[in-house]
Parts: C-alpha cells; structure tokens; sequence
C-alpha cells in the first residue's frame, strides 16, 4: 500500500535556491512560421481540443490517485485554453495552486477567461522563462510538435518533481498501411514526431527520466460516421482481450506516462 505523499509548501519567491533554471532552451523555430502563433493552428483547430480536456484531467487524476500523490504545485506546459488546469482545480485539494504556459496568444487569451486566485496563464516559450520548482509538471500531447523534442524533455527534467508526460500513439499497423495519415496529422494536429508505446518510453530513459508508471488513455468516444463507429468498436472490443496488442493493431489510445 503506498503512503500518501504530501508536498511542503514552495519556497517563497525570493530565495533563489528554489528557482528551477537551466540553460535556456527555445521551442520555436520561427515565431512568424510557428502555426500557433500566427493563427494557423487556431484555424484548422478552432476548438483548440477544450472537448478532450476532461479526459486529460482524468488520466492526470489517475496516476497522481493510484501513486497517492497530493502536489500543492502544478505547471501545466503547453496548457492551450487552460480546461485541463480548470478540470484538475475543480476535484483537488483547496490549497493547490495551479500555473499553464503556452506560445499560442490567442490559446491563451482564452485561458485567461478560467484564471482565479489560485489558477493563473501566461504567454511564453517554457525553457525561456524561469520559474520556481514545481511538485507536478503537466506535458500532455505536447512533445510531438516540439522540433527538438528531445532537447525539451532534457530541460524540463529539473523544472519540478514528478511530471506526467502524455504520447499519441500514433504509430499503429492501422496507421502504418493507411495511405496519407502520418502527412495528415503533420498538416493538420502538427505532429512533428509519430510514437509507439515502446519509443516514448525509451526517449523519456533516453533523456534521463524514470518511469514509475505509465498507463493507456483509451479516447474518448468521438466517432463520426459508420466507418469510424465501426473501428471504434472493434478498438473497444479487442482492447477489453488484450489492451497492449489492440494498442499496437488499431490504436485509440495515448500513453500517459508519471516519471521522475
């Protein structure tokens, strides 16, 4: 049975030795080419995925839960409109405070509309910025659409305690004999990177992480059309057989990961 794991308070703003900084490390290219600052993403993706951000909460909730983590600090990077940090705040504990950081202006001008006492959002690069340590760092469907990928899981290794990283899987058979998907979510979602359970895991070692646990986020139901109904029940029936062959055939599932 594992003991519930509290967090001390963090340190006060002025004693520097808890400011987590290291050497800068910039996300973005190009800012004026970059689709989330110049609009481009926002167009193709109106919504900015707020309809998924319950579901991301409840996978973050899963871990911390089944690990009895209680951070008082969470950083959620590359937190988009901010629901996640919303949906997290609703169901924690009162005295936990919560931070999100994106490069998309206008993701943020949205997030501000969720921002309380205790929930605040800023425009900014990450590695660019410096910030206390946080307990729980939040990098959720974010590393693929970083160039240097692996440059960013290095930086943000010392930038808090625990961190719950999420993957699409992406790389699927489905996926690999369907013509045109990889170059559609490249155009479309700007996944930079594509990921199998075995590949995230190897890069999160890879770039100095430990894995303590890591768990499938099975999609929530989004099917459109027969076709889509169809594979969505075949997904949900051979995930219920055997979730780690499912995953590899057909997909539907992102891999969360909790690491050190």
């Amino acid at each position: 049975m594992h003991t519930i794991r509290r967090f001390e308070p963090m340190l006060s703003s002025n004693e520097e030795k808890s400011r987590a900084r290291s050497q800068r490390f910039s996300s973005v290219v190009d800012p004026l080419s970059d689709p989330h600052i110049n609009g481009e993403y926002l167009a193709k993706n109106p919504s900015w995925h707020i309809e998924y951000s319950p579901w991301k909460a409840e996978n973050v909730r899963r871990l911390l839960d089944k690990q009895k983590l209680q951070p008082r600090t969470i950083c959620d990077v590359g937190c988009g409109v901010g629901e996640v940090l919303r949906q997290l705040q609703l169901k924690m504990d009162p005295e936990c405070r919560f931070w999100g950081y994106d490069i998309a202006p206008a993701a943020i001008r949205l997030a501000h509309e969720r921002e309380n006492e205790r929930l605040k959002v800023k425009v900014a690069d990450f590695g660019e910025i410096e910030t206390p340590r946080f307990d729980l760092l939040l990098v959720l469907e974010v590393i693929d659409h970083i160039e240097d990928y692996l440059g960013f899981l290095r930086m943000l290794r010392e930038r808090a305690e625990w961190k719950i990283i999420s993957f699409s899987l992406d790389i699927t058979v489905q996926s690999a004999i369907r013509t045109g998907v990889f170059t559609r979510w490249r155009e479309g979602l700007r996944h930079l990177h594509h990921f199998n359970e075995e590949i995230a895991l190897d890069t999160l070692r890879h770039t100095g992480y430990e894995v303590v646990e890591h768990c499938y986020g099975p999609w929530p139901n989004q099917a459109r059309g027969l076709s889509a109904a169809l594979l969505k029940a075949i997904r949900g029936a051979s995930f219920a057989i055997s979730p780690e062959l499912s995953v590899k055939l057909f997909g539907g599932c992102n891999l969360v990961v909790l690491a050190r």
